[in-house]
């Protein structure tokens, strides 16, 4: 499943760039506005920080919210305290567009994270073009030298590069390009099980110097607590905000892992 997505969204950018050429897109991602330093704002600290993700569907769960309006929600997230918004952008599955991303972005003063699958350059332009400060990269889709290429471009276009994992070796492969801010994730891409206590297994493999983001599985203030407990720096979290008061959510999820 997880190649067939990836093969989609580069598909989709292909199709993309029939209408915007490459060097157009170069140009326009130089011509952004500078991106915010995502790291800072998310660095350790003494309670758990939150990146709230603006997502409709999922090919897991299906339909999770209409969200009409992505600026208003991503307001809303930041207005609970969230420290980062993940947009997805990914269209076929999740429901999600760059101009999502490109709403939110003009919406909020926290960093953006573009949540898509990427594996060209030409999705990392998009990302910059349309405003991310952040660019996920899932180590599972790509082979190590393009995963150190687009790695090297997203912090040449000064952004943060979200490096997800799903196991130690891939983990280990994270480390070894050097990245900073790392995620694990509960739920298995090709097969979409989840497995909450993946993070803490793989914790204390993190390398010294990177911020530890836990992914998925998170649904309730006693998941935050359990990442939290388990050395999680940061939690994404999607499903719940969207599906609840983003507000009221964010506000005891912070407490839960203060």
């Amino acid at each position: 499943m997880l190649a067939d997505l990836t093969a989609g969204a580069v598909e989709d950018a292909e199709a993309r760039r029939r209408s915007k050429p490459f060097d157009v897109l170069e140009r326009e991602a130089l011509a952004a506005r500078p991106a915010i330093d995502a790291l800072a704002a998310l660095a350790p600290a003494n309670r758990v920080k939150i990146i709230a993700e603006v997502k409709r569907a999922s090919p897991s769960r299906g339909d999770l919210a209409a969200i009409p309006d992505p600026a208003l929600q991503a307001s809303k997230y930041e207005q609970g305290g969230a420290s980062a918004i993940s947009v997805l952008t990914e269209g076929r599955k999740f429901k999600g567009s760059l101009a999502d991303l490109e709403a939110v972005r003009a919406a909020v003063s926290v960093p953006v994270l573009r949540k898509d699958f990427i594996a060209t350059p030409y999705q990392v332009l998009e990302a910059r073009a349309a405003g991310a400060d952040l660019a996920l990269l899932i180590v599972a889709a790509l082979d190590q030298p393009l995963l150190a290429g687009l790695h090297a471009l997203i912090l040449e276009l000064g952004m943060t590069p979200l490096v997800e994992t799903h196991s130690a070796e891939e983990l280990e492969r994270a480390a070894d390009i050097g990245a900073k801010l790392i995620g694990v994730n509960a739920r298995n891409l090709s097969t979409f099980e989840l497995d909450r206590d993946l993070f803490g297994r793989l914790s204390d493999s993190f390398p010294s110097d990177a911020v530890k983001v836990a992914e998925s599985a998170v649904l309730t203030p006693a998941d935050v607590t359990h990442y939290r407990s388990a050395g999680a720096d940061v939690v994404l979290i999607g499903e719940a905000l969207v599906t609840g008061d983003p507000v009221a959510t964010l506000t005891t999820f912070l407490e839960a892992g203060a």
